[in-house]
């Protein structure tokens, strides 16, 4: 199979992504994760994809809590607050408080467990899985994944931009570490429940007043009253697929025995909730052929091309070949591609869920990791697109096809 015709016609498929975006964020509700605007962009997304030829296109709706996603650090800069305080009356109070504020970070968001989900309200997100089925009999599958929520706005990433967000989080998370160690000492030293007399360590603990106001301003991390209209992050992801399945069908392509599928997911923006659902949902389906799964989260920049060998917080290892297929079509045309990981503290991308669930799965980004000043914030509009970001990838993502239909990597 030659895909050289679709390949060719980038710039005219990135015009029709880039339309099609504009579209979702002009006429479209906003899409946080379980809302009406979600369920929306699915239902348009899914009635797209059966105009384009797939003869299975399912919506699935799944429950979840995304106001854990962001919500359980109220509950970390409360136990902060009160491990201050406590540090003079009963340090070992303190070493408690800041143990379980870690642990509650380190699951909720280190690792996208659901730990805080339960004390947060109960919503429905959507996910849509449409299928073009070959004229023969499948010997090989591959899914183009994009997650079709947008998050709620960062304002410290608007105003101050990533080394700000970055430099914010990290000091006020230190604060916990500086009164976790100063509790250990204090309980050591005093006792678990002793008065904390004059002293070194009793400045220390006032010293550490320092970090009160970058608590507080912990709160202020996100404003769930701002929904971005989430251009790149990720209607950019979610169009790859779509894109690919709308030249499949310009070009009259019909495959001999090469399943071909979109799944688009939702509220990734709350822990990748749609994903894990999706993986649940259909987690003894596509055994039968070999199945690829390639997930796009914001295609922006062409400098920023990269394979995610490793992903949620860089804890998930993803499919070494299913990555490689994409870095060698990438080198074919002679397209910039990194060998990359989404890092600590950088989050995660669906595939992260789909890898854990143990599908053949990778993420594709096209952003830089140090946060730009457009991510998750009201600049990542329709008129903030890359083209050649998008066109780049879109050719890659053609290729990848290509040879995954000749047999590549399986």
């Amino acid at each position: 199979m030659d895909l050289s015709s679709i390949i060719g016609k980038k710039n005219e498929y990135t015009d029709y992504i880039i339309k099609e975006i504009t579209h979702i964020c002009k006429n479209l509700p906003k899409r946080d994760p379980g809302s009406e605007g979600e369920k929306l962009a699915c239902e348009y997304m899914a009635k797209a994809l059966e105009d384009l030829g797939c003869d299975k296109v399912q919506i699935e709706s799944f429950k979840e809590n995304p106001g854990s996603f962001y919500g359980w650090i109220y509950y970390d800069v409360a136990m902060a607050l009160m491990s201050a305080g406590l540090i003079h009356v009963a340090p070992a109070a303190t070493v408690a408080l800041n143990a379980a504020a870690f642990g509650i970070a380190i699951l909720q968001f280190g690792l996208y467990k659901k730990l805080m989900d339960p004390l947060f309200k109960e919503k429905t997100g959507h996910n849509v899985t449409a299928i073009k089925s070959p004229k023969g009999e499948v010997k090989r599958r591959i899914f183009f994944n994009g997650h079709v929520d947008a998050a709620w706005e960062w304002p410290v990433n608007y105003k101050l931009g990533g080394v700000g967000f970055e430099s914010h989080a990290i000091l006020g998370f230190g604060g916990l570490a500086y009164y976790l160690v100063l509790g250990l000492i204090a309980s050591k030293k005093f006792g678990p429940f002793s008065k904390l007399p004059c002293g070194g360590l009793k400045k220390a603990a006032l010293g550490g007043l320092f970090f009160v106001p970058l608590w507080i301003g912990l709160l202020f991390m996100w404003n769930k009253k701002r929904i971005v209209d989430g251009a790149n992050d990720n209607l950019t992801g979610c169009y790859m697929g779509i894109a690919l399945m709308k030249a499949l069908q310009d070009e009259g392509i019909e495959l001999e025995d090469t399943e071909v599928g979109v799944i688009i997911t939702g509220s990734e923006e709350a822990g990748l909730r749609g994903a894990y659902a999706w993986a649940e949902a259909h987690k003894d389906d596509y055994k039968d052929v070999p199945t690829f799964i390639y997930s796009y989260d914001t295609i922006h920049d062409p400098k920023y091309l990269m394979t995610n060998y490793r992903n949620l917080n860089g804890t998930v290892k993803t499919d070494k070949d299913v990555g490689d297929l994409f870095m060698e079509a990438a080198k074919d045309l002679d397209i910039h591609c990194l060998k990359g990981m989404v890092p600590p503290m950088g989050g995660a991308t669906d595939d992260a869920a789909f890898a854990k669930a143990g599908f053949r799965a990778t993420g594709i980004t096209g952003l830089n990791h140090k946060l730009e000043n457009y991510y998750h914030t009201r600049r990542d509009t329709y008129d903030n697109l890359n083209a050649k970001g998008i066109a780049d990838c879109f050719a890659v993502t053609a290729k990848v096809l290509e040879k995954f239909i000749n047999g590549a990597k399986q």
